[in-house]
């Protein structure tokens, strides 16, 4: 028979992809509502779009910020002041007069993105035994990939029917039904004796975390290499209309939940052979994205593939920053987090640049295959560094 913690785990981990539910769903909607913010704050399209650029750098400053303003109180209080400044952030950009309080908003909710998953990828790895610690992290991040195939799109239609400041004010009701179920289901979890800010900061300068850290930048950022021009190349490359990209972008969706729910399954048995797959399935998909591009059924497969193997990455990434940075692993796992949403303005940025020099819309894909290799190639190093590591210490 079932003991009341038994039961009770699972709804924890439950509570805590709510809330990554809704703050997947607040980081990318906004793509989809540009056009209604523009004409209503009476900006330009491309300044609106400063609201994403600005919640992706609140989230890389917010990440380390939270996590050390956070280090006096329990992580369960942590995630719930997390998931009401999430609120207040969704609140005011529902409620915005004009363009920089729009923006403050976002800014506002962005700070607790990085946190959140950092935070809550420590507590999902705390509710399980140590051989399901992947599988848990990879069940919380399931709120972030179901936002893209559910919340996104919703979020959008409903913006579209109803008004852009309707989806904010809903995407903050989503957050209060994740801060009552952290306040509920998730148990107190206070942090370890003896573990203070400098112990924390001290995991950052272990080389193996370091370099986790740099494959989490390079290998994400390559799926977002390709991904962010995926309008552009899919509808001049491979000749798809502009409606049907939306379809694309659940094709993508759907393999990112697929590959994470993989990818948490097999981190916890094999956690570097599964990053070696992973990254050279990406590599090798997104180098061949150049040639299947210019077809549209192997487009969609390849699209699909980008998801799945992309995500495959993140339950076993962030499982080994805090593997490395045992005993003190808040601050490591929440900065790893920012390190995702940085690969995915480097990758953007470098993407824009080969497209604007002249190379297409498909030479991004060999941006993402060139940055995922070199992911893989830290992967090799670090493996071969733990293995030298062990024998010295053997001798």
């Amino acid at each position: 028979m079932q003991s009341f913690k038994d039961v009770l785990m699972p709804l924890a981990l439950v509570a805590l992809a709510i809330g990554a539910f809704g703050i997947g769903t607040t980081e990318f909607v906004i793509t989809g509502l540009l056009p209604q913010v523009a004409a209503e704050l009476g900006v330009s399209i491309p300044t609106a779009g400063l609201l994403v650029t600005g919640y992706a750098l609140g989230v890389v400053v917010g990440a380390p910020l939270m996590t050390v303003l956070g280090t006096a109180m329990s992580r369960k209080r942590m995630l719930m002041l997390l998931m009401a400044l999430f609120i207040a952030g969704n609140l005011l950009s529902a409620l915005a007069p004009s363009f920089g309080i729009m923006m403050a908003g976002r800014v506002i909710a962005s700070l607790a993105h990085g946190a959140f998953f950092g935070i809550g990828s420590v507590v999902a790895a705390e509710l399980v035994a140590p051989h399901r610690k992947a599988g848990a992290i990879a069940l919380m991040f399931t709120g972030l990939t179901v936002a893209n195939v559910v919340g996104v799109p919703l979020g959008t239609l409903l913006g579209q029917v109803a008004g852009w400041r309707t989806t904010f004010a809903v995407v903050a009701g989503l957050g209060v039904v994740g801060l009552l179920g952290v306040a509920t289901l998730v148990p107190e979890m206070p942090r370890p004796e003896g573990v203070h800010l400098r112990h924390e900061v001290a995991a950052l300068r272990n080389v193996q975390v370091m370099l986790a850290m740099g494959m989490t930048v390079l290998g994400f950022g390559g799926v977002f290499a390709a991904i962010t021009y995926i309008a552009p190349m899919m509808i001049k490359v491979t000749g798809y209309s502009e409606g049907a990209v939306s379809w694309l972008l659940v094709l993508f969706g759907l393999g990112m939940v697929a590959g994470n729910l993989v990818g948490g399954r097999f981190a916890d048995r094999a956690l570097m052979p599964m990053l070696y797959v992973s990254l050279g399935g990406l590599a090798l998909v997104l180098a061949a994205f150049t040639l299947t591009a210019h077809n549209k059924i192997l487009a969609a497969v390849t699209v699909a593939l980008v998801g799945a193997l992309g995500f495959a990455t993140v339950p076993p990434l962030q499982k080994r920053v805090l593997d490395l940075a045992h005993g003190a692993p808040t601050l490591a796992s929440a900065v790893n987090i920012g390190a995702f949403n940085l690969g995915n303005a480097l990758s953007a940025w470098l993407g824009g640049l080969v497209i604007a020099a002249g190379l297409g819309f498909t030479a991004p894909n060999w941006v993402g295959a060139l940055l995922t290799a070199s992911a893989l190639g830290l992967a090799v190093l670090s493996a071969a560094l733990e293995r030298r590591s062990a024998v010295v210490a053997a001798v």
